[in-house]
């Protein structure tokens, strides 16, 4: 790290016209071949996944979005003569618009059934001619627009679907520039310079604006999720900036004991560099690790933003002792500039200010400390003993949204269950499984939890071959229901097997409500075997960084703990509707089926983040005085400032994607912000420390026979690499 730090600093103009350079082509790459999203969820192996491909092969699905447009008059009927001439203006001027395939009039004799049965309400299917993420908002835009100009005194036009809800979307670049702004009002009262400020919000730009650039050329190579810009600028902004704060916070140490600029550059990245260096790649080792779970649409989230860290990685440990070089001193505030040349330099010990004061507390009371930050843990993760994952619907969309309106009017007019109908597909190869699937049919509309059953034409597959049959069946709840999970379970295992037992007709429950269901038992299934592969890469890591193996088994559960608590609040927020009511963000729901595995994969990493800049501070301490006491205390004193900074800077960076209105998206902000909270302020500052006093020299204790065969990975560089120890100071 010295070597690429020194070359760095020295050739700094040459580096970031390179970095400049590399955006611009990036930029202009990225422009040429656009980006090919895909929202599709495919689960081969389940239920829904069967029904799914039976179906396309059958008939397969058109290319581009349908959407609704719905209607509700306060009195009289949606056939009344001056409602149906309004709204069928309306219509076919939607129909003529630029993107617009085609759109199905309830005014027509096909559109009969769109009708609500006491007359009020009514709906437009309208087809787009491209999938929702490859259409421009203005085009959206413009049908919401000719839509809402058909409202009228007592008559309410809302309109629902992927394409609206995405068009609704704050931009990602609005979310990042609220969350840079909260960073650098932050850092500003950190550091107290504009320049030392600047520092980590030009590295993590730099960093995430590569990294989200790669997006586009990634998603001709794989399947990439519409939202995994998003989720990648959430977690790029978050650790960019905290990772170069960490390497600033030391560079200024260095100047303020007394090293010249290069010399303190190159320090800042042979010791903060390098825990910079694991800690990124220990994020993208947990996020890679989604990898293990087997779904696509999982798979098209976790490699962006994995791609992110390592570009946020690069701009820290190369882009910024460029920086260095370029501004010298002037990372110092001018007070503190004054002082080193009036003074000289800083030989203060850290025995001063509220961390130092509270690093001292720790140790007197170790035992109360400890089972008090406990406590505190396991009252956080409570609500996570009632869990439930699935898939929330548009009644979780904000309430001031139109999707949102939409939806209660189609379930007032229509039923809850017309939001989320299931789709069982079937082939029947013979005239026993014909007359098996009649008898299913006739059967299915007496099944408790089944409002309407609506039979489909028979799809004849292309090439021959028995015909795909499509039964609809509407259910008498809401999607997101627990009542509608346990209709596709009774349907799966009761209902089907007695109607086709004994024949080969097989028959498979499909559509939105069914896929999300069996996304979450697939997720959960699975979530084991994750958690065994991140908690055991990161205890392997750790002991062969640290020498220990108390360290790795410390972090592992309180790790495990910490995650709790996150879904403990994620619980209570979103299932519970405890957050949702408070700030407008619709009503309780289910866990999104993938959100554990998400969060899990982010926070053990940003978890790691912590606990490696700790630890590694007291390993410092160790290796040098081999007193357990005295390097706690170093670590926590000389480290809680700036995590907590960091701490803050990350929770400000993922709330402020909350306000983007997509519920996945505040999901994972909540989760994270409330998990980097409890974190920075209960693990790392009472609960680690405080364990690690109680257990003494046994923190640092690894067998002779697992040290020799376990390799060397160093965070802190050896005695012989490092430059003259600086005086410690109290971190600025």
């Amino acid at each position: 790290m010295s070597a690429l730090a020194r070359w760095c600093y020295q050739h700094r103009f040459i580096v970031i016209t390179a970095w400049i350079g590399l955006l611009i082509g990036l930029a202009l790459m990225s422009q040429a071949v656009k980006t090919s999203y895909d929202n599709s969820l495919s689960l081969p192996g389940t239920g829904s996944g069967r029904a799914q491909e039976l179906l396309l092969r059958s008939a397969p699905a058109q290319a581009g979005d349908s959407d609704q447009i719905v209607w509700r008059v306060s009195h009289g009927s949606v056939r009344d003569p001056a409602v149906e001439q309004r709204m069928s203006a309306m219509l076919a001027r939607v129909s003529h618009l630029p993107e617009v395939a085609s759109v199905g009039s309830p005014y027509l004799l096909a559109g009969k059934g769109q009708v609500s049965s006491d007359g009020r309400t009514a709906y437009a299917t309208v087809n787009f001619a491209k999938s929702a993420d490859n259409l421009a908002k203005a085009d959206i835009n413009r049908v919401a627009g000719a839509a809402t100009a058909a409202r009228g005194p007592g008559l309410a036009v809302e309109l629902g679907g992927w394409a609206i809800e995405h068009a609704a979307e704050a931009p990602v670049s609005s979310a990042s520039v609220i969350g840079i702004g909260a960073a650098a009002v932050i850092l500003l009262i950190a550091f107290g310079s504009l320049f030392a400020m600047a520092l980590p919000i030009v590295t993590a730009v730099a960093g995430v604006g590569s990294g989200l650039l790669l997006g586009g050329p990634l998603s001709h190579l794989i399947s990439v999720n519409g939202i995994a810009p998003i989720l990648g600028a959430l977690i790029g902004l978050g650790v960019g900036v905290d990772y170069a704060l960490f390497i600033v916070t030391r560079y200024r140490r260095g100047l303020q004991s007394g090293l010249d600029p290069q010399r303190s550059a190159v320090l800042a990245l042979n010791t903060s560099g390098r825990a910079v260096l694991f800690a990124g790649g220990t994020v993208c080792i947990a996020l890679l690790g989604l990898l293990t779970i087997g779904v696509g649409f999982i798979d098209g989230l976790a490699v962006p933003a994995a791609i992110t860290v390592v570009c946020t990685v690069l701009a820290a440990v190369t882009l910024l002792p460029a920086l260095f070089g370029v501004l010298g001193l002037r990372v110092l505030s001018r007070r503190q500039r004054r002082r080193l040349r009036a003074g000289g330099p800083d030989h203060a010990d850290g025995g001063s200010g509220i961390w130092a004061r509270w690093s001292r507390t720790v140790p007197r009371i170790p035992a109360v400390l400890a089972a008090a930050g406990l406590a505190v843990m396991i009252v956080v993760s409570a609500p996570v003993l009632h869990l439930r994952l699935g898939s929330a619907d548009a009644s979780n969309d904000p309430t001031s949204s139109t999707t949102y309106k939409a939806y209660g009017m189609l379930a007032e007019g229509f039923g809850p269950g017309f939001n989320g109908p299931l789709f069982l597909a079937a082939q029947a190869g013979s005239a026993a499984d014909r007359a098996a699937l009649d008898r299913l049919d006739r059967a299915l509309a007496a099944v408790p939890g089944v409002a309407a059953v609506q039979a489909g034409p028979a799809q004849a597959r292309p090439g021959g071959g028995p015909a795909v049959e499509m039964i609809q069946v509407i259910p008498t709840t809401a999607p997101q229901a627990q009542a509608t999970s346990n209709l596709i379970t009774h349907l799966r295992n009761t209902v089907i097997p007695r109607y086709t037992h004994g024949t080969t007709l097989r028959v498979y429950v499909g559509g939105a409500t069914a896929t999300g269901a069996d996304l979450a038992a697939v997720t959960s299934a699975k979530l084991p075997w994750l958690l065994a592969t991140i908690v055991g890469f990161s205890f392997l890591l750790l002991a062969v960084a640290f020498r220990s193996l108390l360290i790795p088994a410390i972090t592992a559960v309180l790790n495990l703990l910490s995650a709790a608590a996150s879904f403990g609040v994620l619980t209570a927020f979103f299932q519970w509707g405890w957050g949702t009511s408070a700030f407008g963000l619709g009503g309780a729901g289910p866990i999104e089926g993938y959100m554990p595995e998400i969060v899990l994969a982010v926070l053990f990493g940003l978890s790691m983040d912590y606990q490696v800049f700790l630890v590694s501070r007291m390993a410092e301490e160790w290796s040098r005085t081999r007193d357990n006491a005295r390097s706690v205390l170093a670590g926590q004193t000389h480290t809680a400032r700036v995590i907590t900074a960091a701490a803050m800077i990350m929770i400000a960076v993922f709330i402020a994607f909350v306000f983007m209105g997509q519920r996945t998206v505040t999901e994972v902000g909540v989760g994270l912000a409330a998990a980097v909270a409890l974190d920075a302020f209960v693990l790392r500052t009472v609960l680690v420390p405080a364990v690690m006093h109680l257990c003494g020299r046994a923190n640092w204790w690894l067998p002779g026979w697992l040290d020799r065969r376990l390799p060397h990975l160093a965070i802190e560089p050896p005695a012989a690499e490092q430059p003259v120890r600086e005086p410690e100071s109290a971190l600025v």
